[in-house]
């Protein structure tokens, strides 16, 4: 079985403690290839090598050539596209063709910030006579960066591609469940000329490795999205050296739908929203709130929609692939058994193949509706392909319902009343609001980022970078 090996100083580096971690194929439950497990000892190495890098030849090199070194690097990522993405599908079990689609976005991630590195200007300041002031940004130094499994190479692609473009080094730790792809984008980096040091890959558990990471002195910035109670460990760590934390923790995200929508337009997003990646989304449209004028029919449609939805392996491409493992699925299974325990309306279930495999981590997607908005399935994150439809009776209690959960990621609105898109797209706690529209295609231009238990800071477009980057301002006295 093949092992791979930690990505530390430009070249594939040995487990300190020759331990690894099996690799399993959510899609039929069995081990297919072994990482190595990391420990403090690695992440050391990792961030010795990041430090040197950064001291060293990527520190001094001109943006425009960073530039230059991302934008080769985007094209070796298109060119090997569909590698990555049979990667991907494999490591994650969703279907080949999102992963072919998170293998084209992270080339467009560098693609973009390839272009931004000599475009991170600072200010001239007017002050009292006799002054120039003036303010630059500048790299931290080592960013540190905890990847989820959701989405390895988006994720990798939003949060590192800024950090490199910044002019950062940065050290990876990827989760144990999904990491192939991202030693195969660190492999491809030094192919396109990044400096040895510049970035480093260490697997290992999180408890492990990212605890190590998340702590490490010599880390000035963390990157970290995941769960909201790991997120809270990962700041307390970072602030033992008072490193700034960049924290994306998931979401409850309302979809809401008044009855002068065009309600054939918003129906397939409405189910792809939550269906993409089989829920497994911080982003997931996961609640509907549906004016109670075209609740029933519209929840008759979704229920036809969501009943002919299938999960099956990843290879065969259907509307849902696998959860992620063996604990996630009873997550999830848990949620919908708690639902119908008490008594919420199961309004449709989809179906698992015929042929999938038994062992493999299948939720079939399942739409509830009626459901009431205290419950924990309109509340809490499922992470699955679980959507729950409740009904709304005017704006104000729309907006109330949308906000009425410790989340804030992202937001829909489905409308034709102009003033009313306005008014709710200024209401609703989200960082993001799509109207007419979810998601946007993904929108690497587009920042995102939450407020409340979705945590803090931006990532995508512009405004990453300055997270990226310190502001330091020069006050010259010249007469």
């Amino acid at each position: 079985m093949e092992e791979a090996k930690h990505f530390i100083g430009g070249g594939w580096m040995a487990c300190a403690a020759n331990e690894s971690i099996d690799v399993i194929d959510p899609s039929d439950g069995q081990p297919f290839a072994r990482i190595a497990r990391g420990h403090a000892a690695d992440v050391e190495t990792a961030v010795t090598a990041a430090r040197a890098a950064y001291e060293g030849a990527w520190g001094h090199m001109s943006a425009a050539e960073r530039g230059r070194v991302l934008y080769r690097l985007s094209m070796l990522i298109a060119a090997c596209g569909e590698e990555l993405a049979g990667l991907e599908a494999r490591d994650t079990g969703k279907p080949l063709r999102e992963a072919r689609a998170d293998a084209a976005a992270l080339a467009r991630y560098f693609e973009f910030y390839a272009g931004a590195c000599d475009k991170l200007h600072g200010e001239t300041l007017p002050y009292q006579a006799g002054y120039t002031v003036m303010t630059v940004r500048e790299p931290h130094g080592v960013t540190g960066h905890i990847v989820p499994w959701n989405y390895p190479m988006q994720i990798f692609g939003r949060s590192v591609g800024a950090a490199l473009a910044a002019g950062n080094a940065c050290v990876v730790k990827p989760s144990e469940d999904a990491c192939l792809s991202l030693l195969r984008v660190a492999a491809l980096a030094a192919e396109a000329g990044l400096p040895a040091g510049a970035l480093n890959v260490v697997t290992g558990y999180g408890a492990e490795a990212g605890a190590a990471l998340a702590r490490h002195p010599g880390v000035d910035h963390i990157s970290f999205t995941g769960s909201p109670s790991v997120g809270a460990l990962v700041s307390q760590m970072a602030a033992e050296h008072h490193a700034p934390v960049t924290l994306e923790l998931g979401g409850k995200s309302p979809q809401i739908v008044f009855a002068d929508a065009d309600l054939d337009a918003a129906l397939p997003t409405l189910v792809s929203a939550i269906v993409q990646n089989a829920g497994q989304t911080c982003s997931a449209g996961s609640r509907v709130l549906i004016e109670r004028a075209v609740y029933a029919p519209l929840v008759e449609r979704l229920a036809a929609a969501f009943g002919a939805l299938r999960a099956g392996p990843s290879a065969r491409d259907l509307d849902c692939g696998p959860l992620i493992n063996a604990k996630q699925r009873q997550r999830v299974a848990q949620f919908v058994d708690d639902a119908k325990r008490d008594g919420v309306r199961l309004a449709a279930q989809g179906e698992i193949a015929a042929d999938a495999p038994h062992r493999g981590f299948y939720q079939a997607p399942t739409l509830f509706a009626d459901v009431p908005p205290e419950h924990r399935i309109a509340q809490e994150e499922i992470f699955g392909p679980v959507l729950a439809a409740l009904a709304f009776d005017d704006e104000p209690h729309a907006l109330a319902l949308a906000n009425g959960t410790r989340y804030g990621l992202v937001a829909g609105v489905w409308t034709r009343d102009g003033a009313r898109q306005l008014r709710l797209a200024r209401r609703l706690r989200a960082g993001q609001v799509f109207i007419n529209n979810y998601g946007a295609g993904g929108g690497v231009e587009l920042p995102f980022g939450g407020t409340g238990r979705s945590g803090h800071g931006r990532e995508k477009g512009f405004e990453a970078l300055y997270g990226f980057t310190t502001l330091k301002t020069i006050a010259i006295r010249h007469g």
